[in-house]
């Protein structure tokens, strides 16, 4: 085996957070209050449990089916059907050592993903569970995993179970509450995955929080724990609301409650790992969390050089967000920072790290209050492979019952060379053309 090793250069991040934090402190403070629309609001289905850790898997409001004082048992769901166009329809690429691939692009019509949440307490009220139940019929993977949760203080809550990597905003749990019902190219090119481990979360001061975790692996979808490796993913994130000490329902995407007073919100992740491809040579890797700038797997033979496989490399991400929400204004960014190197390999490979950076932006507007949300993305990333992948679109969200908890969505963006590569959400690898997505989902 070859070991390739070059010494870890310290992401550029802490001057940029810095200036991103002094820049959003300087926003004014005394402003009017947060809610002035008039109109009595109907219960919204995200305010049921803190969001703690969970990410993708927190429940909403849901029905309590049991409840006592020795435990308590609700359900909660959340339900996607999606129509989805890529287009053109035939397509091929050219990957960054030449080859020519094609794309299987799609063109249908899909229940897309189904979630049901069983949570509640044990004896003690502040000790949860939450049990998942996660469906894609696209990919026809069907899950049932939970975690355990424990809060001692503010402070303090520790638990153990499937977690979210802290590798992007939108794994802090925002979901569903986005701009669409899935990630941007840009975030779903450089976040991280799911997988089991140990996590901590709490306020270290009233308005900033933190969370640290330590998962098996970036993703343990399609990963069994006996191909996995003895190797952990360690990751943090502080979030800070600096203005309000808040930013709407789960922190996510548009001003659907209409702050009068600036509401803002800064965050900061970072991970790292030692990811192997959990398949022996000559087989298919079971490691398909990331990608390289053309959407190719790293572990595949030949992805790095002809006839040579990467067993094994280093991972490492930082991601630094900023958002802030005004009278139905709202804006989001983040910006990314990715290193993959000390590679292992049964070659010679022509480099020995690989450094990606990038970022995504979305602006929206309330045009008609708690109904109609309009709102453009963009993204880009400026790789090693010099590709430079970028999207520009938008979309309209119709919210028919006055919440964030029913949704109509338009969504239609323009990709150029995506790196991003997953049937969970908008983008293949290679794909260069439009993407027009119709959704309709439900949260209770």
């Amino acid at each position: 085996m070859i070991r390739l090793r070059r010494p870890f250069v310290p992401f550029p991040s802490l001057p940029i957070l810095a200036a991103t934090v002094g820049a959003l402190a300087l926003v004014p403070l005394r402003l009017e209050g947060q809610d002035a629309d008039p109109r009595p609001a109907r219960p919204d289905t995200s305010l049921r449990f803190p969001n703690t850790i969970a990410g993708e898997f927190t429940p909403a409001v849901g029905f309590d089916i049991v409840k006592t004082k020795f435990g308590s048992l609700n359900i909660s769901v959340y339900g996607l059907f999606r129509y989805l166009n890529q287009v053109p329809g035939n397509q091929t690429f050219v990957d960054h050592l030449g080859n020519i691939d094609t794309i299987n692009t799609s063109n249908y019509l899909n229940w897309h993903r189904t979630l049901v949440w069983l949570t509640g307490f044990f004896y003690d009220p502040r000790f949860r569970y939450n049990i998942t139940l996660w469906s894609l019929p696209t990919t026809q993977q069907t899950l049932l995993f939970g975690n355990l949760q424990y809060t001692a203080a503010k402070q303090l809550t520790f638990g153990v179970g499937v977690a979210p990597s802290t590798t992007a905003r939108s794994m802090n749990g925002s979901w569903p509450f986005w701009a669409g019902s899935d990630r941007t190219m840009a975030e779903e090119f450089f976040r991280g995955g799911f997988s089991s481990g140990f996590f901590a979360t709490g306020d270290m001061l009233p308005r900033l929080s933190y969370t640290l975790t330590m998962n098996n692996n970036i993703s343990e979808l399609g990963v069994p724990q006996s191909a996995d490796t003895r190797n952990m993913l360690f990751g943090g994130q502080l979030r800070w609301r600096p203005t309000t000490g808040e930013f709407g329902p789960r922190g996510g995407f548009g001003d659907f409650e209409y702050h009068t007073r600036v509401a803002t919100q800064l965050g900061f992740n970072g991970s790292q790992s030692r990811e192997g491809r959990y398949a022996p040579i000559g087989q298919a890797p079971l490691n398909t969390q990331i990608k390289l700038s053309d959407g190719i797997n790293p572990f595949n033979e030949g992805a790095l050089a002809r006839f040579v496989t990467v067993s094994t490399l280093s991972y490492r991400e930082i991601a630094v967000d900023a958002g802030a929400k005004y009278r139905g204004f709202s804006f989001q960014s983040e910006y990314y920072w990715r290193t993959l190197n000390d590679f292992v390999a049964n070659g010679p490979l022509p480099l020995n790290s690989i450094f990606d950076r990038g970022f995504m932006a979305e602006i929206g507007y309330m045009a008609v209050p708690k109904t109609v949300n309009v709102y453009a993305i963009g993204g880009y990333v400026h790789d090693q492979f010099r590709r430079y992948p970028w999207e520009a679109g938008g979309g309209v969200a119709y919210y028919p019952s006055h919440t964030r908890s029913w949704r109509f969505d338009l969504r239609a963006t323009h990709i150029d060379q995506s790196p991003a590569s997953s049937s969970f959400g908008y983008y293949l690898a290679g794909l260069t053309g439009t993407i027009v997505a119709i959704g309709a989902d439900i949260l209770f």
